[in-house]
């Protein structure tokens, strides 16, 4: 009984979260620019470990120079390289980048697959990636997306105390609706940017301090 009632108070401590992160980023997106599937992919993989706004600054002209599946599978992986160099762990992305794309034509016809399990093929490709291509690519909510952010302020709010990624997704998961799975992700990811960091979240203007266990503590009163 008192499980099933805390687990019923937490479901309603997450929605009243999302109501006050939808009412902060009401228009809250992937901040990842690409124009296809493709695109989105090769950016989540470049994503990893490294800046959102780092990225954008390096596929333009890597995208300019292999806009699509074939021409990426196709490419000298020496100038992938060079043209991802800085957003870390290069080598490693490029030959991910290009092995997936050369999955993609030979096993997908070139085109990205919409379903999880076949996502999880592709090589650099774990759960993380594939919920956000499926969510921003296809409109497709198969999980929730668990970056350092949504770890840190999935904790923080007392919603998880697991550490590996596939445990925290499937405790969020069974707090919030299907339809809200990346809703929960993209506004936590915006709200970890701009108030809860990592070093010193600024409790004092987070309008979730007082449904926060950890706002609670740090703020003696919090309103």
């Amino acid at each position: 009984m008192n499980l099933t009632r805390n687990r019923s108070s937490k479901k309603q401590r997450a929605h009243e979260v999302l109501v006050r992160l939808n009412r902060l980023y009401p228009d809250a997106t992937c901040s990842l620019n690409y124009s296809t599937p493709v695109q989105l992919l090769v950016a989540t993989i470049l994503s990893a470990q490294c800046t959102d706004e780092r990225v954008n600054k390096v596929t333009p002209a890597l995208f300019a120079r292999f806009p699509d599946a074939k021409s990426m599978a196709e490419a000298d992986i020496a100038e992938i390289e060079e043209l991802v160099r800085t957003t870390g762990f290069f080598r490693n992305k490029s030959k991910n980048i290009q092995g997936a794309c050369r999955m993609i034509v030979q096993d997908f016809n070139s085109q990205v697959p919409n379903r999880m399990d076949d996502l999880l093929k592709l090589p650099g490709v774990a759960r993380k990636t594939a919920n956000v291509v499926l969510a921003h690519a296809f409109g497709i909510n198969a999980g929730v997306t668990v970056d350092t952010h949504v770890s840190r302020l999935s904790h923080r709010l007392g919603f998880t105390k697991h550490e590996d990624p596939i445990r925290i997704e499937r405790d969020l998961m069974k707090l919030l609706p299907q339809h809200d799975w990346e809703n929960w992700s993209i506004r936590l990811i915006y709200h970890g940017r701009a108030i809860c960091k990592a070093r010193k979240p600024a409790c004092e203007a987070c309008e979730l301090a007082p449904i926060c266990p950890t706002g609670k503590k740090l703020l003696p009163n919090p309103t």
